[in-house]
């Protein structure tokens, strides 16, 4: 299926209809397969222990599986998760960004179910690995 948003698209979107990661998640790369993107770790991501937190991993991972279906389907806003798994594998490394690895497993008509692997940058092992189904509204 032929990419309906490109990462510039995808990053302004992003910084339009969610302020509240504006500057901090970011696509890094996409193609018709993967989509990677960046979570700017600091200190509102960690939580005691030095460690980022797993709302915060969950937040990547969901926003990532948002962005990558987007990419197929064009804007969407109302698209929504409904359901979603996440395996926490192994403490972050501290002082490195998250950079998640989002394929799209199904697109279908009304229902989208993507994976997300986060690593730590410059970490092979993965320390989370979430799966989530996204409902698509009816087209209009």
């Amino acid at each position: 299926m032929a990419l309906q948003m490109d990462r510039e698209a995808l990053n302004i979107f992003l910084d339009r209809a969610f302020p509240q990661v504006a500057g901090q998640v970011r696509v890094e790369s996409l193609d018709e397969r993967l989509l990677v993107s960046r979570l700017a770790v600091d200190h509102q991501h960690l939580r005691p222990g030095g460690t980022v937190s797993g709302p915060a991993m969950f937040a990547l991972a969901d926003v990532t599986i948002y962005l990558a279906i987007l990419a197929r389907i064009g804007e969407v806003a109302l698209a929504v998760t409904t359901n979603a798994s996440i395996d926490f594998m192994r403490k972050p490394e501290a002082g490195r960004d998250l950079l998640a690895e989002c394929r799209i497993l199904k697109l279908g008509r009304v229902l989208a179910v993507g994976e997300v692997l986060i690593h730590s940058e410059g970490v092979e092992d993965p320390v989370a690995r979430c799966s989530m189904t996204y409902s698509i509204p009816p087209k209009r």
